[in-house]
């Protein structure tokens, strides 16, 4: 069943009104004609298998699902163009704890099966340098890692906003966001599937030639989740360089979080990161720091990222401990291109050694790895997670087969 927030109405409100204005004048009906003939179609098409092993459950977990997200964007009227699309996702095989279908004698796989809204905007780009889009959207900040829309679940985070980027002053990006209600992959069946309150993004972004420095502060006010009610200052450093054919690629960043509105907790807790990389004739090699700060009663919370990209696949530390988290990893990858009927095939590992930001107690290691070739508008990924508990959490062991088709 298709649900749709008073927010997704006014959208919708706004778009049929823009319509209704194209047949005002017989300029205006041009103009919306040319936006009718530019329209494009959305199609992205994924089957996926995943398995879980967890010594705390009898039984893996065995998930075969479809995700058909189907949509259209038009070209522009008035500067102004309309996006709308469509998630449905099915369970082939449901031998698995989707988070809403109550098999919770099985581990977790946040696949759940639904049909709903996933994007309805409004984007304008009227004022110069400027672009402002309405609605329910998809907001990626920097590298995910406070602000991402969790591309790997089948249902993807998507956010109710407004939201403004403006490009005036040359090199410098600045990107300001007020949002209502954050859209989650647990979808709107579940308790947690809608987070709703008045929350601010700011995000600017100047690049130096060889990086770019972004500042940035975010402050959310959840009702659903006071918990995770806080605010984020902080400022990230990434670029990369080309020196005698081996490329390096580098990033550092560094925040402060507090409580913030509504949150119980009164916490103050710090977030470190410093990696890099360097990739040479296809072969890449690097590691990195991560330190998520913790009190013992709070953890440096990231609950609008795209938490599958850090700490591991396995997805042990969706939530920071307590006592926060120290990430150490080493990564090492290989890329070739045309071979075959191919255009290229990847294979990326990492290994991860985690431990507790207060107090240094050994937590776990994780291997990871993934292999994946791309071939015309196919995208075939087989995908692995292997973590081997200390102190925290339990062995869990996952692998995916998948099969990606974008039009």
């Amino acid at each position: 069943m298709i649900k749709q927030n008073r927010f997704g109405r006014h959208i919708a409100a706004a778009a049929l009104a823009v319509t209704a204005a194209g047949a005002a004048t017989a300029a205006q009906a041009g103009e919306f004609g040319v936006a009718i003939a530019q329209t494009k179609p959305i199609l992205d098409v994924r089957v996926r298998y995943e398995n879980v092993d967890q010594t705390n459950f009898l039984e893996n977990a065995d998930a075969l699902t479809l995700r058909v997200r189907a949509g259209f964007e038009t070209g522009k009227a008035w500067n102004t163009a309309f996006l709308a699309e469509f998630d449905w996702i099915e369970s082939i095989v449901g031998d698995y704890n989707s988070t809403t279908n109550g098999k919770t004698s099985f581990p977790v796989v946040a696949d759940p099966q639904d049909v709903e809204l996933n994007r309805l905007q409004l984007t304008n780009t009227s004022l110069p340098q400027t672009t402002i889009t309405l609605g329910r959207q998809r907001i990626n900040l920097d590298d995910q890692r406070f602000v991402g829309n969790v591309g790997w679940r089948q249902n993807e985070q998507t956010f109710d906003a407004v939201r403004i980027v403006n490009k005036s002053v040359p090199k410098l990006t600045v990107d300001l966001t007020y949002l209502i209600q954050a859209n989650r992959i647990f979808g709107p069946d579940s308790a947690q599937g809608r987070w709703s309150g008045d929350n601010f993004l700011a995000n600017a972004g100047y690049d130096l030639g060889f990086g770019t420095l972004s500042v940035f502060g975010y402050w959310l006010n959840f009702k659903e989740s006071p918990g995770n009610s806080s605010q984020t200052f902080g400022a990230r450093f990434a670029g990369k360089k080309v020196f005698s054919g081996i490329t390096f690629n580098y990033a550092a960043s560094v925040a402060t979080q507090s409580d913030w509105k509504n949150n119980p907790v009164d916490y103050s807790v710090m977030y470190y990161l410093g990696e890099g990389s360097a990739t040479w004739k296809g072969v890449m090699a690097g590691g990195g720091w991560e330190s998520l700060g913790g009190d013992g009663v709070k953890g440096f919370s990231t609950p609008l990222a795209t938490l599958h990209k850090f700490q591991g696949w396995a997805d042990l530390f969706l939530n920071t401990p307590a006592n926060g988290i120290t990430d150490t990893y080493a990564k090492a990858g290989y890329t070739i291109k045309n071979v075959g009927p191919f255009s290229s095939i990847s294979l990326l590992s990492f290994y991860h050694w985690f431990d507790s930001e207060n107090g240094g107690a050994a937590l776990g290691q994780e291997f990871d790895i993934s292999l994946t070739a791309a071939w015309e508008k196919f995208e075939f990924t087989v995908k692995y997670a292997d973590y081997d508990r200390d102190t925290f959490g339990v062995d869990t062991q996952k692998i995916w087969f998948q099969v990606d088709y974008k039009l």
